[in-house]
């Protein structure tokens, strides 16, 4: 009997494993589809709550309702569009700027430095030093910008995906009696409750870095928001990503730097330790190295786009799981807590 016992949890162990080698290839082949449909149902989750205002106070017709939402999830993605194409273009056009202020900068420090005493030749020396900086600082943003780009570029079938979804009868409202209800509103609160946190981080960001002068900042308050999706390690980033351009501008001063660095720090160090834990609850109950593998599975499977949404299609598993009893104590295992009792 023991036998027959492990044989089959030997044959569940592999069936399981096949399982998810299957669905990540899947996964991968599909992407193309896949990320736009992810797209347009956290669009959809968040876009919901909308028409059902639209058609209690507004005693809106549900056509109505809809054909509003639909335009202001139109308007918004044309608002990132040009952000994003506004700031690939300045970042184009000011690269020889930039590149003449570190020239200035290097050379004046080579001057001061003993370089010569070790056998290096500061005018060959800081020719190759400018080539480093300026290239890895417009190449990763232009490579972010781009992926950016490339999801909006998908935009027309996010909105044909978006259009279903909302027109659906999955999104409409229902009764919160059942356990598929509960679900699904809390689902719906939790995607609301990030997408409002990460919209007020994004907006302060980058309010914050415009009036400090820095370049590019509405690019980097997008970003900010876009990066408060991934917890603690996409706010270090976000936090982290407008000094090497403040460095190279011609106009940056230390005081400056360190109000680059500060400013936005306190705001995602407020937003993430104060006010998130009081919105979101319990709903990003998952343990870093939960959040990490998730991130890597989904970056390597969708790349930026992949990364991005790592944390809420985790979160969302987690919040399903936690409602089935037989899936409970996976839900325990995502959140750390290995020897919980299975959650109800």
């Amino acid at each position: 009997m023991n036998g027959t016992q492990s044989e089959q949890r030997v044959q569940t162990v592999c069936l399981l494993l096949l399982t998810t080698a299957v669905m990540a290839a899947s996964l991968y082949w599909l992407r193309p589809v896949m990320i736009p449909f992810v797209m347009a149902l956290l669009f959809a989750l968040i876009l919901s709550p909308l028409v059902d205002l639209q058609m209690r106070y507004l005693r809106a017709p549900r056509a109505v309702a809809l054909i509003g939402t639909l335009l202001l999830g139109f308007l918004g993605l044309l608002f990132v569009g040009a952000v994003v194409s506004d700031s690939v273009n300045q970042l184009s056009g000011n690269v020889q700027a930039y590149k003449e202020h570190l020239d200035s900068v290097l050379q004046s420090a080579a001057q001061r430095l003993p370089l010569e005493r070790f056998g290096i030749d500061p005018s060959r020396s800081v020719g190759s030093l400018v080539k480093v900086p300026v290239q890895t600082v417009g190449g990763v943003l232009l490579g972010t910008t781009n992926a950016i780009l490339d999801v909006l570029s998908r935009g027309l079938l996010v909105l044909i995906f978006l259009l279903f979804l909302l027109t659906g009868e999955g999104f409409s409202r229902r009764s919160e009696d059942s356990t598929s209800g509960q679900v699904a509103a809390q689902i719906k609160r939790y995607v609301l409750a990030q997408a409002v946190i990460s919209a007020a981080t994004g907006l302060l960001v980058g309010f914050s870095l415009a009036l400090l002068g820095v370049p590019l900042a509405l690019l980097f308050g997008f970003l900010a928001f876009l990066l408060n999706f991934i917890p603690t390690i996409g706010s270090i980033v976000a936090t982290l990503l407008p000094l090497p351009m403040v460095l190279i501008s011609p106009d940056a001063t230390l005081t400056t730097v360190l109000l680059v660095l500060a400013i936005p720090g306190l705001i995602q160090f407020t937003i993430g330790n104060v006010i998130a834990p009081k919105v979101m609850g319990d709903a990003l109950d998952l343990h870093p190295v939960t959040i990490l593998l998730a991130l890597i599975f989904w970056g390597m499977l969708w790349g930026i786009p992949g990364a991005l949404l790592a944390t809420p299609i985790t979160a969302i598993m987690k919040l399903m799981l936690t409602r089935m009893e037989l899936t409970a104590p996976l839900s325990n295992w995502m959140a750390g807590r290995f020897s919980a009792a299975p959650a109800r």
